[in-house]
């Protein structure tokens, strides 16, 4: 990605920001766990965050005015980005929840927490992902929702998708056998 570094250590991407595979929670929902999710197509913080920023910035959370994000998920760390005229202050944090992004918006810093899911992830996964981050039921927990998903080979065409274990995120197995810890179904 070709970028411009400015004083004081402002990145300004070269090219449009391009549109993000992203869902939101419609404005209606009461108070789910997550508001939404995003799907980036590379590791590049440069190529990929100003497309998110000008989304949400048109959405009714307002103006992002920092972005809390995972330091393991990023090529680059630049601690200042400028986005559509303004510049955006991000922080990284090694701490739990790798999949959780944060952008604090408009003069009260409102939060809008999106599951952020790898970009490496098979596109069926990473649909369903968003669709259940971004479903007005949510109340999904973070860890493991990607990697549950991933873990019990999921598809789109599966009739597995309608039954979702309140705990743990985990899909029910169709058959009658039970789960043995350290058994995996991925391939």
């Amino acid at each position: 990605m070709a970028a411009l570094r400015t004083d004081p250590g402002v990145v300004v991407s070269l090219t449009k920001p391009s549109t993000p595979r992203l869902r939101l929670l419609p404005t209606n929902v009461g108070t789910p766990l997550l508001d939404g999710a995003w799907w980036p197509r590379s590791a590049d913080p440069v190529a990929e965050l100003p497309g998110l920023i000008v989304a949400i910035n048109r959405s009714p959370a307002g103006r992002v005015g920092r972005m809390l994000l995972d330091a393991t998920a990023w090529d680059t760390q630049p601690i200042r980005l400028a986005v559509a005229g303004r510049v955006v202050r991000l922080s990284y944090r090694t701490s739990r929840p790798t999949d959780l992004l944060v952008a604090l918006c408009g003069t009260s810093g409102l939060r809008v927490e999106l599951l952020t899911i790898p970009p490496n992830t098979p596109h069926d996964i990473a649909e369903l992902s968003m669709a259940r981050a971004a479903g007005a039921d949510n109340q999904l927990r973070l860890q493991s929702l990607v990697e549950g998903m991933r873990a019990h080979g999921v598809d789109q065409s599966s009739p597995q998708h309608d039954t979702w274990e309140s705990e743990g995120g985990r899909l029910a197995r169709a058959s009658s056998s039970p789960d043995r810890p350290g058994e995996s179904t991925a391939d």
